[in-house]
């Protein structure tokens, strides 16, 4: 095997027989090496495949910052995933996964820790990247020595199941991006009102939204045992909001024929409820 690219000291491109990306990995494996030169099998301690063209560049540009240990603990942590879960990881993740983890620990070491806003919903509707996210917290730690939140395990879900949604080619992208956009225009329709893009509520029901419709395009069922109390609770406490949510209910129903949970209702509710109470109040304070 020749080098087609010098990632760093330790890291190499190559092509394998089928002309798939390879990257290669060992220590000096590249040390005064350059471009068309032979790679030295003895030294090469990690091999894995890149299908999609283009992410080497990116891991190159990554690898001039990071540690390729991030790489090798993202590639165990990838590796576990792919055994786990049913749907295909586009190859971003090696680069996501691998900046998340570097950006993580160094917050760790620091004693920074960051709350993650959604961990609740990762927990409950997300529930194979979850437990893969909790195991890969078991890996960073026999790895490292460091022992990350929880909250980190809900990030970690997050690049897993975005992964699996870059997976899925442009007709689910298709169907996502649409759904979303059309429950965007229900909300801002149903209220009256342009929501505030640069707040954290929206972005927070950007995620959940976009999350939502993947779920709804590969039709995963919601909870068999719906929390009715829960449900009965913010139907009354959040009522426009929940008539907003009836709205999207209908038209999930009529236009992609899929029928959404109680508990996913709770969830759209609440997430209705904060938009679109953040931009109120800051009307009302303005006026």
């Amino acid at each position: 095997m020749d080098i087609k690219k010098v990632l760093n000291n330790n890291v190499v491109l190559t092509e394998g027989e089928n002309e798939q990306e390879l990257v290669v990995m060992g220590r000096g494996l590249a040390f005064k090496k350059k471009v068309g030169d032979e790679i030295e099998q003895s030294k090469i301690e990690k091999t894995f495949v890149l299908e999609n063209q283009g992410v080497s560049d990116k891991l190159a540009e990554l690898l001039n910052d990071v540690s390729e240990t991030y790489l090798q603990l993202s590639d165990k942590i990838i590796t576990y995933a792919k055994s786990q879960l049913p749907n295909k990881l586009d190859d971003y993740i090696y680069v996501a996964l691998t900046d998340h983890l570097s950006f993580a620990l160094s917050r760790h070491k620091q004693g920074m820790q960051l709350k993650n806003p959604l961990l609740w919903e990762i927990r409950k509707f997300y529930k194979k990247e979850y437990e893969v996210a909790r195991h890969a917290l078991d890996i960073i730690k026999e790895d490292t020595g460091y022992v990350l939140e929880e909250d980190e395990a809900g990030s970690i879900a997050l690049h897993l199941l975005n992964s699996q949604i870059s997976g899925e080619g442009l007709e689910s992208m298709v169907h996502v991006t649409k759904m979303v956009n059309d429950i965007l225009n229900i909300v801002k329709y149903h209220f009256g009102m342009e929501l505030d893009e640069s707040a954290i509520s929206y972005e927070r029901f950007l995620t959940h939204l976009r999350f939502f419709a993947f779920r709804l395009v590969k039709n995963e069922v919601g909870s068999e045992h719906p929390d009715d109390f829960l449900y009965e609770q913010v139907k009354r406490k959040y009522e426009e909001a929940f008539h907003c949510s009836e709205k999207i209910t209908k038209y999930v129903d009529k236009t992609h024929g899929r029928q959404i949970s109680k508990d996913e209702m709770v969830y759209l509710t609440l997430h209705i409820y904060r938009v679109t109470q953040r931009h109120q109040w800051h009307t009302k304070k303005t006026d």
